[in-house]
């Protein structure tokens, strides 16, 4: 009997449909799962009022979240795998994954233990992924396999149908653009990473240390969104700073840089955003090596390949 550890959050409802298309391949007589939703204290809300969306950026950004409230798992489990899926917030990962990573139970739990890590998110989780892989080291464990499912939209679409989701909580067709988020091809889709790691599990291969995803098309990787991710860190970085120097979560006084925060995401994200993607693909050449570089530092360790798809 293989007992495998899914630690999630979703707040919209869509990472948690994910998540049942992944564990329904592993819910089998040799393996036992426990899946434990992160609950966090005080809970964030979804939708998002829109103070409480910015609110959240500093912290997400300063990897100081608030904490969870303690986990169901008794002191005493052990995990033959431990699966994190998760969401990004601010290109970090979202908090409630943060502070379990952080937490003592988390370090316990993860401690020794290979993990995979399951990310769903709007398109850009490089940066983010950077630092999941931090936490997990910190925390003790081994990250032996990733897979990243994204929104298929075009970017001028899911730039309006994203925020319109968070803020409002529909997700549905707006102005002509496709739905918000994963689509539903994709979450079915999720089952052939779930397949495989129970056929992995049954060879023991989860002691290996190696990936068991291989060959499943588990990310795809744009070079110049990573670029532009990679600027946007710097950035919310030092904004992140400036309104933690306004006040603690919560505060009316955090407002104004706030306000002044999100003017800024605007202007960027409709001027300079543009720019700097075209400037990239009309120096693309030039950039050839780096973007090589790139995309084998975020195709490990699972890959980009499709090697076995017509095998699952």
């Amino acid at each position: 009997m293989k007992n495998v550890l899914i630690v999630s959050y979703s707040q919209s409802g869509q990472l948690a449909d994910i998540v049942a298309a992944l564990a329904r391949p592993l819910e089998t007589e040799e393996i036992r799962i426990h899946h434990e939703v992160l609950r966090p204290e005080p809970a964030f809300p979804f939708p998002w009022p829109f103070f409480a969306f910015l609110d959240a950026f500093p912290e997400s950004v300063r990897l100081d979240p608030r904490p969870n409230r303690p986990l169901s798992i008794p002191d005493d489990t052990a995990f033959d795998l431990v699966i994190l899926a998760w969401t990004v917030w601010y290109l970090s990962p979202s908090q409630p994954i943060t502070a379990f990573l952080q937490s003592a139970e988390g370090k316990r739990l993860l401690a020794g233990k290979p993990v995979v890590s399951l990310v769903a998110c709007r398109n850009m989780w490089c940066c983010a992924f950077d630092t999941l892989k931090t936490l997990v080291t910190q925390a003790g464990g081994q990250l032996v396999d990733h897979a990243a499912l994204i929104d298929e939209s075009p970017a001028f679409a899911s730039f309006i149908t994203t925020p319109r989701w968070m803020l409002t909580g529909r997700r549905d067709r707006f102005l002509g653009l496709p739905p918000a988020g994963i689509n539903t091809r994709q979450t079915k889709s999720v089952t052939r990473f779930g397949t495989a790691l129970a056929e992995a599990l049954a060879r023991d291969e989860e002691k290996c240390g190696q990936p068991m995803l291989s060959g499943l098309r588990a990310v795809s990787i744009t070079p110049h969104l990573v670029m532009s991710e990679r600027t946007g860190l710097r950035a919310f970085r030092v904004w992140s700073g400036i309104v933690r120097l306004c006040g603690r979560a919560g505060q009316w006084r955090r407002i104004p840089a706030l306000m002044l925060f999100a003017l800024y995401l605007i202007i960027i994200i409709l001027t300079v955003v543009p720019l700097h993607m075209a400037l990239q693909r009309l120096i693309a050449p030039l950039l050839a090596r780096r973007a090589a570089a790139i995309i084998r530092h975020y195709e490990q360790p699972s890959g980009a390949d499709g090697a076995r798809m017509a095998h699952e």
